[in-house]
This record gives structure tokens, sequence and C-alpha cells, in this order.
């Protein structure tokens, strides 16, 4: 294993490498290989982005053929038979079904560009400047996203104020079960000094944020309370979503109604980068033409993959296999948690985003270590790096699945042993 190219000549600001210490080389479904060969399982999925696995094939195949058509892999804005095919399809399997009329905007190809972009929405179409974000939740690393981040180590480098943003508990977080209350009386207050947000931006499940699930119930009272004060409600699924719960928006079912609803990641479906804010029209209508650029807008390559991806979701063995996986990832680290009773650990999820709250990011850590060296990829999340998260990917088989379980429990009883 050679990785003194990378030592010689890349930037400090690696990071997964540092935690994965190989060189890989290739990947399919739920694993990688790397350059000597050695195999490990993926439950990390590159953060969320490749929920249909690695190289999945029916997508390989629809990319080979886009290639060998020429068919056009960039085309900022400008309308292309690609485009068309991934918007008439989302529409007739995620909108439609559920009676959603919301554009689709397309920016630049990250999560962040789509959060900066939904703020900005929200800005113009209430002539307002403050955002509500929550505690412990991740939107981005550029700057208007960054500052409704709320993780410190992220927030140190930027370097500059990170203004305009109001944040309250989330619904777990300390506070978060009387916060939305206090923040009602104070806005009726008019010597409060507090101005009307223009949106309220939630996660319904924060993935990089420790795996904290929101109720429903809390979600309708962010959304009501929103609504109340003029602002937006804005739903950041760019990790939770597109199926990593059993269902395409980790909040279906809940009966919310968001005026901005932010995709990036697993919405490719092969690992190339795409992103896209589904706007209603009212409030899509205060855009005007160019008003948010983005010279990576058209992906060719992701509307082809991400159009197959889309089957998925008209498969209704594919959704409930996601919830019954989901359910075997739970019951095993409840089992995990129980075997430590006296370290308190706590299990958090829903579908298959599943984490291990060990309330110490060093111990995590160490478990990270000693479950790639056993040859399983995780990454810890939350306050400290302390909860171990497992986003595999959606289609990893039951037999995969449980194996990495096993590394994972063999790696977490080793590390409290060592203690």
């Amino acid at each position: 294993m050679d990785t003194a190219v990378f030592e010689q000549h890349e930037s400090e600001i690696r990071g997964y490498c540092r935690h994965y210490p190989t060189v890989f080389a290739s990947a399919s479904g739920a694993r990688q290989v790397d350059e000597d060969g050695r195999t490990y399982l993926d439950f990390f999925a590159g953060a969320g982005v490749l929920n249909f696995g690695h190289n999945h094939p029916a997508m390989k195949k629809a990319l080979i053929e886009f290639l060998e058509a020429d068919g056009v892999a960039h085309s900022l804005d400008t309308y292309t038979t690609t485009k068309r095919t991934f918007i008439e399809r989302f529409h007739e399997v995620v909108l439609a079904p559920r009676g959603m009329d919301h554009r689709l905007q397309f920016m630049g190809p990250t999560g962040s560009n789509a959060v900066e972009a939904a703020m900005k929405l929200a800005r113009a179409a209430t002539g307002r400047r403050e955002i509500v974000a929550f505690s412990h939740g991740f939107h981005g690393m550029t700057l208007g996203s960054l500052a409704a981040t709320a993780n410190d180590a992220f927030r140190r480098w930027a370097g500059v104020p990170l203004e305009n943003i109001l944040r309250l508990p989330f619904e777990t977080a300390p506070g978060g079960e009387t916060a939305l209350d206090e923040y009602r009386r104070a806005m009726q207050d008019p010597s409060s000094g507090l101005r009307p947000p223009a949106a309220f931006l939630v996660e319904a499940v924060q993935a990089e944020g420790g795996v904290n699930v929101a109720s429903a119930e809390w979600l309708h009272e962010v959304q009501d309370l929103a609504h109340e004060l003029g602002a937006l409600f804005i739903i950041d699924d760019i990790q939770a979503g597109i199926g990593r719960t059993g269902s395409f928006f980790s909040f279906d079912g809940m009966g919310l109604a968001p005026d901005i609803i932010t995709l990036a990641k697993g919405l490719g479906g092969f690992g190339t980068p795409i992103a896209m804010n589904l706007n209603t029209p009212e409030v899509d209508a205060h855009w005007s033409p160019g008003a948010h650029t983005g010279t990576f807008r058209g992906q060719g390559m992701s509307f082809v993959a991400g159009t197959v991806a889309l089957d998925f979701f008209t498969d209704d063995a594919f959704l409930q296999g996601v919830k019954d996986k989901g359910e075997i990832m739970r019951e095993r680290l409840e089992r995990i948690a129980a075997a430590h009773p006296d370290r308190g650990w706590e299990v958090r999820g829903a579908g298959m985003m599943q984490g291990l709250d060990t309330g110490d990011g060093a111990f995590a850590a160490a478990v990270q270590k000693a479950s790639f060296e056993s040859g399983l990829l995780i990454g810890p999340c939350g306050s400290g790096g302390r909860v171990i998260k497992l986003i595999p990917p959606l289609i990893i088989s039951e037999e995969d699945l449980r194996s990495g379980l096993d590394l994972l429990e063999v790696a977490i009883d080793a590390v409290a042993g060592e203690e």
C-alpha cells in the first residue's frame, strides 16, 4: 500500500483517509476492495451518498449507454433529453402520488449549495434576513449553510462572523420541549428585540448531528409556528432522504407540507454529484432567471443514474426491506448496549440510519479504528464524535448486514474490554 503521493502532494484538509488508511481500488454493492485485495464492508456509504451501493449494475449499464451515445454530460441549465426524462420520472414517482406540485430547482451539485439556495429564496420571498435553525443541525460548509450548522469545530474555520441565524434547541436537545412555545411568546412581545424570521430550517432526522429523530408532532409545531410568523418551513432531507428511512422522504406519512425541501447525496443514485430543491410554486415565483446560478447544474450522468434509482421507489418489497433491515440494525445495537448496562449507551435511528450514542468521542473513534482493522467502514458523528452511526447501502444483503454487525460488535467489545 503506497500512500506517499497523497501525503506529499495532497492538502492537509484530507480527513476520511486518515480513518481509512488504505488505497481503495474497486467497489461493488456494499463492499470496497483495496489495492492489496482486502475487502471491506461499507457501512458509511459515501456519507450517505451511496444509498444504492457502489456501481449498481442497472445504473452502470445506463451510464455506459449514455456515454457511448455521446449524451450531454454538462449542460448548465439548458434543456436536455436526460433532464426531461428525470423530471418526468421524478414527478411520476415522487410528486404526483403525494399530491405535490413543487418546482424542481437544480443548482451547484452539493447539499451545501442546496441549503444556500433555499435560504436565499426564503429571504427573497419574505424580505427578511434571519433563519431559525436548530442545535446539533448540520446543513453544509459554505458560509450561509455553515451559519445554520451548529457544530463548533466546523464553524471555527469560517474566519468571519456567521450571522443572520437564530438557533433554537432541537426537540431532543436540552430545552427542546419548551423552546418553540418560549420563542412564540417572545415573538408576541413587541419589546423582545426579535425580528420575524424568513424561515425555519430543520432536519426530520439529524444525521451528522448524532442521529436525532424528531417526532411528527414536534415537526408540525415547527411548521405551524413558521407559518404563523409568516416564515417558510424548510426541511433539509439531504442525508436522511432518498429512501434512507424506508420511504422517499424521511418525513413521509407525517402530513407535513414544506415550502422548500433540500435534496442531494443519494439523489443521483450512482454517486455522481447532484443537488435539487423542491420549491412550492408560490415560493419559487420569487426567483428571477439566473438569480442563483451554477456551472454544474446540468449533471447529465446524475440525471441518467438518478432516473434508474427512482425505480426503487415503485418497489414495495425494496422499501419494506429497508424497514426490515433497519429493524435488524436497531435490535443488534440495542443488544450491544444492553451488554454494557453500566455505560448508559442509547440507540437512536430511523430505517437504515441507526446510531449508538456512546457518550464518548474517544471511545467511538477507537471503535472506528478497530472496525476498520477488521474490515468494516463506519463513521462517528454527533457532539464530539460520540455516536457510532451506521448508514450501509440500502441494497445490502441481509447476510452482509449481519456480518458487518458482527464485526462491529466484536470491535465494540474489544475496545470496551481495554478500558
